[in-house]
C-alpha cells in the first residue's frame, strides 16, 4: 500500500457525530497501552498521524482518519484498566459495541493484542461482538520486540489458548522493527475489497 495522503477528519462518540461517508473504514482496536496508535503510524509512515503516550486511555473517543482520499482508518478507544474517570470507562463499551453494529462501510477490524498480556475478559468480550455483528477481523499480536525470540511462543500459546483463535489467524508486528506491517496492509487490502482472508 503507497500513501499518498492521509487526513484526521474528526472524532465522535456517536453515530450523529460520524463523518457522513461512504468508502470502505478499517478500524482498529485493544486494550489502553496495546500500541494501536503505533502500529496505525507505522502502517501510514507518519510519526504523528495517531497520538501515542505512556499513559493508557489516552485515546477516550472514536477518531476517523482519511487514507488516500480512497477508505479510512478508524480508531476506537482503548479499554481496560486506564487511569480514566469511572464514568468514562463505563461509556467506551457501548461506544464502541454501537461503531460495530451500525457502520454499513466497516469492513474489517485489526484487534490488537500485546504479546506480554494475557488477554482479559474485556478482549473476549470484543471477540464475541466481532463475531456477533459478523465483522471480519485481522487479529495483530503487538510488542514482539520486547521478548526474545524464544521466549516467544509460550506467550503466544496464552493468547491462542485464550481466544480459541488459531496460530495462523495473528500477524506478528513490531512498530521498532517494522516486522509485519506488509502482511497487515495485505489483510487490510483484502478486507477494503471485500474479499474473504
Amino acid at each position: 500500500m503507497k500513501i499518498v495522503s492521509t487526513q484526521f477528519v474528526k472524532s465522535a462518540t456517536r453515530p450523529g457525530n460520524y463523518p457522513v461517508s461512504t468508502l470502505p473504514e478499517i478500524a482498529f482496536a485493544g486494550r489502553s497501552n496495546v500500541g494501536k496508535s503505533s502500529l496505525i503510524n507505522v502502517l501510514v509512515n507518519r510519526r504523528n498521524l495517531v497520538r501515542t503516550s505512556s499513559t493508557p486511555g489516552r485515546t477516550q473517543l472514536i477518531n476517523f482518519f482519511d487514507i488516500n482520499a480512497s477508505f479510512s482508518l478508524v480508531d476506537l478507544p482503548g479499554y481496560g484498566f486506564a487511569r480514566v474517570p469511572l464514568e468514562v470507562k463505563k461509556q467506551w463499551g457501548p461506544m464502541i459495541r454501537t461503531y460495530l453494529e451500525i457502520r454499513e462501510n466497516l469492513r474489517g477490524v485489526v484487534f490488537i493484542f500485546d504479546i506480554r498480556r494475557e488477554p482479559r475478559s474485556e478482549d473476549i468480550q470484543m471477540l464475541d461482538w466481532l463475531e456477533e455483528f459478523s465483522v471480519p477481523t485481522i487479529p495483530v499480536i503487538t510488542k514482539v520486540d520486547k521478548l526474545p525470540r524464544s521466549k516467544r511462543d509460550q506467550h503466544l500459546r496464552q493468547i491462542i489458548d485464550a481466544t480459541g483463535l488459531s496460530r495462523d489467524a495473528f500477524t506478528l508486528f513490531s512498530a521498532k522493527t517494522r516486522e509485519g506491517k506488509e502482511d497487515i496492509w495485505e489483510l487490510i487490502e483484502t478486507a477494503l475489497a471485500g474479499e474473504e482472508a
